[in-house]
């Protein structure tokens, strides 16, 4: 498991009096140097986060696929029961695997990611704002699209449990 090293839930702020101006290039240097510190903490606790995490979802996806092999057991051990059970079985497994590869494909993005490591090329002021607006617009629509599948889950839950009632009526 993950754990923070102790003392990390806080930043620390030094204050060194300067006997130049805060104009000097000396002081400058200094804000800058103390600035990229705090940066890099930052990005620590981020980066702890994350692997705290990715452990969770370690666990996770295993207890998962412990599950998704017990019921492969059932389904070969047993004929077919009621094919409305079936349907929000497969309405659910179908919506569970739709959300598991977004989040596949958003961690295979982070790693790919060029720069994630460091400012190497650091981008104009321009170029980063037209990044954040596209990164923001992007997040906006992977929303919207999450939205739709969860109600089209919905609506095949709907639709199975409406053939249910239909195949007992035309039963009776």
């Amino acid at each position: 498991m993950a754990c923070r090293p102790s003392g990390s839930g806080s930043y620390t702020v030094v204050i060194i009096p300067l006997r130049t101006s805060l104009s000097s290039l000396d002081a400058l240097r200094f804000y800058l140097w103390i600035k990229r510190l705090k940066d890099l903490e930052k990005e620590k606790d981020a980066l702890w986060s994350g692997l705290e995490v990715l452990e969770t979802a370690r666990l996770w996806y295993r207890q998962r696929l412990q599950e998704n092999r017990a019921r492969q057991d059932d389904v070969e051990a047993q004929s077919r029961l009621g094919s409305c059970q079936e349907g929000a079985a497969e309405a659910r497994s179908c919506f569970l695997r739709s959300r598991i590869l977004r989040v596949n494909g958003s961690l295979g993005s982070v790693m790919t990611e060029p720069n994630v490591m460091g400012c190497s090329s650091d981008p104009s002021l321009p170029e980063a704002v037209a990044d954040a607006d596209l990164r923001w617009h992007n997040s906006v629509l992977t929303q919207a699209v999450s939205d739709k599948n969860r109600q089209i889950s919905m609506l095949e839950l709907q639709k199975d449990a409406l053939l249910g009632q239909l195949d007992e009526l035309q039963a009776h």
